[in-house]
């Protein structure tokens, strides 16, 4: 685990209101972010329970995919993926992120969207075990108790100077965990990445206070859409501050914070931690669509 550091970022603004990125996208080179966080707790857990195989599930340019594949390699484990989309079936290398997870060790299992979305039912976990055999199961995104467990330690004593702590919302955990140990004086909120209101609901199941709050503006029109103006921005923002952001979750959130400061949402002299989850790896994935689409790709260092 590398030392995760919070960096000032270099815009001034009129009402005096500080801002800082906590780099958790530098804790480690591939399970960086939320994703380390997340599966602390739960690889510990596993192996408490003499598991040696970790199934879990995700999309095509999924981070968490990525990431499972990648610590279960270094910490012993055999990794299985169900991945959403079963035309992807021949498609591994033309895919970075699958084609790593799969270079880690990954083995995969397509299923149509439709079976996807029983991934929760009880019956269809029991007849991947008759397939596969025993394995430790780790939830879409990783989101579970041991997650947000995990994502708890985000937030560290000397974060207490700041007002509100803003962060990217996927499933739900890592604001959760924030959430929880959040200071009494702190708000947190949260950038959901996809349109729906369901979040609301997921997070409760897990956060025990009422200090936050969703704002769900800045998806850029679902998860995964990307415009003109986001990559501009996320170029932008590399060149000034030398931290990059990822198109699907911590770019829209640092746009979405800033765009708020300039609409006066902050009261002055607020003190603003913004939480880096990673994801980086998606960069590459995301540059090839990009440039099918004819846009401008993401230059940045990863």
């Amino acid at each position: 685990m590398n030392p995760v550091f919070n960096q000032p970022i270099n815009i001034q603004f009129s009402n005096d209101i500080s801002l800082m990125i906590k780099r958790e996208d530098l804790i480690h080179h591939f399970v960086s972010g939320n994703k380390f966080r997340k599966l602390k707790y739960n690889l510990l857990q596993a192996k408490a329970e003499n598991k040696d195989t970790l199934l879990t599930f995700g999309g095509a340019f999924s981070n968490h995919i990525a990431a499972v594949a990648y610590a279960g390699k270094e910490q012993g484990f055999k990794t299985i993926g169900i991945i959403r989309g079963d035309e992807l079936l021949d498609k591994t290398e033309e895919n970075p992120t699958l084609k790593f997870a799969q270079e880690n060790g990954m083995q995969f299992e397509f299923v149509s969207r439709e079976n996807y979305r029983l991934k929760n039912e009880e019956s269809y976990i029991k007849n991947l075990k008759k397939k596969f055999g025993d394995f430790y199961l780790v939830p879409e995104g990783g989101t579970n108790e041991l997650a947000v467990k995990g994502c708890e330690e985000i937030l560290i004593d000397e974060d207490s100077v700041f007002n509100y702590v803003c962060c990217a919302v996927g499933t739900g955990g890592t604001i959760s965990g924030l959430i929880n140990s959040a200071l009494p004086n702190q708000k947190i909120l949260g950038f959901p990445a996809l349109k729906g209101d369901f979040l609301n609901d997921e997070i409760r199941i897990f956060a025990q206070k009422d200090n936050w709050n969703l704002i769900s503006d800045y998806h850029f029109g679902g998860y995964g859409k990307i415009n003109l103006e986001l990559i501009e921005f996320i170029n932008a923002f590399f060149e000034e501050n030398k931290v990059p952001l990822d198109p699907i979750y911590t770019g829209k959130m640092v746009f979405g914070v800033i765009d708020l400061i300039h609409k006066n949402y902050f009261p002055a002299h607020s003190k603003i931690l913004l939480i880096h989850t990673g994801g980086l790896q998606g960069v590459e994935g995301m540059n090839i669509k990009l440039k099918q689409k004819k846009l401008p790709i993401l230059k940045i260092d990863v």
